[in-house]
């Protein structure tokens, strides 16, 4: 679908984005926004993952911090425990699996990857929240989505303001790119985080003007899936907003989108196929 070719290195597997790729949702937490996302035993845990593979998923973004607005704060050691006992479990098992750790713990971050089979980081602070997660990120030099968001998530949508919001996040991520690209790091993914101290009028901007972020000239990654801006717009709630999700989707694809993040995997992947058919170079 898209001219010039580019890779994620994940180890033992490279990610063609020649094709959007589709990352599944898995928090294993008991207070995400989005009910049908929440995994808590082993069994619901594996079960997850199965089916999200089994649907296309070609990589798995496991996070026990929910960043829901307003979410309160926990633990290094209660989300520790979360995660990393689900991301070992789903390696041990599913061995096959390409799986990121969501967080913006360093010390998390690095033991997920180096001990439990982790093989990506997701950073919904891009290297704000721990001052040392890019070390960590330079010294495993594995595929790391940098995420901006304004604030923090009990203070983001506290009346967010920009000059032009797509100049301030490029602007934003200029930087942070340097130093990573400086430390040797090869593969940098960028988010430019819906509903992450946007307003629902930020994100609908944002969208339009999705295609911008090329110039940074890295994979994008979007996760719009059931967010506010979906179901307040449509006066429905998070369990209505599949398909204002798969409408929206399928716009950020058109746009430039390379990773799709979402709670519904096989919607996506179908949004993609039928993609691939109107734009199949």
């Amino acid at each position: 679908m898209k001219g010039n070719p580019r890779y994620i290195n994940t180890g033992s597997d490279l990610l063609d984005l020649a094709v959007p790729k589709v990352m599944g949702i898995l928090n294993v937490t008991p207070d995400s926004f989005y009910k049908g996302s929440r995994y808590n035993t082993d069994e619901e845990i594996l079960k997850a993952a199965g089916k999200m593979i089994d649907e296309g998923a070609d990589i798995l973004d496991v996070g026990g911090y929910s960043s829901r607005p307003g979410a309160a704060d926990i633990t290094k050691e209660e989300e520790g425990g979360r995660v990393l006992k689900a991301i070992k479990l789903i390696s041990r098992e599913l061995p096959k699996a390409i799986i990121s750790v969501d967080t913006f713990r360093a010390n998390i971050a690095m033991e997920a990857v180096a001990e439990c089979g982790a093989r990506m980081i997701n950073d919904i602070s891009g290297g704000e929240a721990d001052a040392d997660m890019f070390s960590v990120v330079e010294k495993l030099n594995v595929p790391y989505i940098m995420m901006h968001m304004k604030g923090n998530p009990r203070t983001m949508q506290e009346n967010p303001v920009y000059d032009d919001i797509v100049a301030d996040i490029l602007k934003w991520f200029s930087g942070k790119i340097f130093r990573l690209r400086s430390a040797g790091v090869k593969d940098i993914i960028i988010d430019p985080g819906f509903g992450f101290g946007k307003s629902a009028d930020h994100n609908f901007e944002l969208l339009r003007r999705l295609g911008d972020f090329s110039v940074a000239g890295l994979p994008l990654m979007v996760g719009l899936s059931r967010k506010s801006m979906i179901w307040k717009t449509l006066g429905i709630t998070a369990e209505e907003a599949l398909n204002g999700t798969t409408a929206l989707n399928a716009v950020a694809l058109a746009n430039g989108a390379d990773i799709l993040r979402v709670h519904d995997v096989k919607e996506a992947v179908q949004a993609i196929q039928l993609l691939k058919r109107i734009k199949p170079s």
